[in-house]
């Protein structure tokens, strides 16, 4: 089995780009949904995070806001809420890879995989790409996003330029659907083949620091 992580900053569409791959029938284990469901209605952390940061959750989970006002600036509490989160994160992990243990190929879909450190853990790295100004403008048309949330989201993320340095593959998303859909299906072939044989993605699809 060969683990890729999948990753690109905000804006750049890589939730788009996990769905092609789970079109490609690549299982997709997505992080944030993860969180998402640990922490919502009956959520198995929900207690834990409630008994550490009373008043921040409530009959449909947690209170994201509350949550995120109980720990910001605090990097003691930020800890104790990881401790919380980030065991039950891998125990979902580590039954995902046991569901699909037959995979040839699975993919872990984390928005911060440079920023935690995630990519030790994975065989492989895939960024997802755009330019920044194509960024910029699909990130300010979100409900509530301005645009000093979104500068403020940016510095605490790697810089794009960095990620694609450091990737195995990039793939854009500033080109159409059909073109992005392509750079996907080569990343599958090239990894496990798909009749054409291992090794056939081109040398666009490859990590690179040049271009944007």
């Amino acid at each position: 089995m060969i683990k890729l992580g999948l990753t690109g900053s905000i804006g750049m569409g890589k939730s788009t780009v996990a769905k092609m791959f789970a079109d490609e029938g690549v299982p997709v284990f997505d992080a944030d949904a993860e969180v998402h469901k640990l922490q919502g209605p009956a959520g198995r952390v929900v207690a834990a995070i409630e008994a550490r940061f009373p008043g921040t959750t409530g009959a449909q989970g947690v209170n994201r806001t509350a949550l995120a006002e109980a720990v910001l600036g605090d990097d003691a509490a930020m800890k104790a809420l990881e401790a919380i989160v980030h065991p039950a994160v891998g125990e979902e992990r580590a039954a995902f890879l046991a569901e699909h243990a037959a995979a040839p190929l699975v993919i872990f879909d984390v928005p911060l995989l440079f920023e935690t450190g995630g990519q030790r853990g994975v065989d492989k790295v895939a960024v997802v790409s755009a330019d920044p100004a194509v960024q910029r403008d699909r990130t300010l048309q979100r409900p509530g996003m301005t645009a000093a949330k979104f500068d403020a989201i940016l510095a605490r993320q790697v810089p794009d330029a960095e990620k694609r340095a450091r990737a195995d593959y990039v793939i854009p998303t500033d080109v159409s659907m059909e073109e992005t859909r392509a750079y996907v299906r080569r990343v599958v072939a090239d990894l496990v083949g798909d009749g054409r044989g291992a090794g056939s993605a081109d040398q666009a699809c490859l990590g690179s620091s040049e271009g944007r």
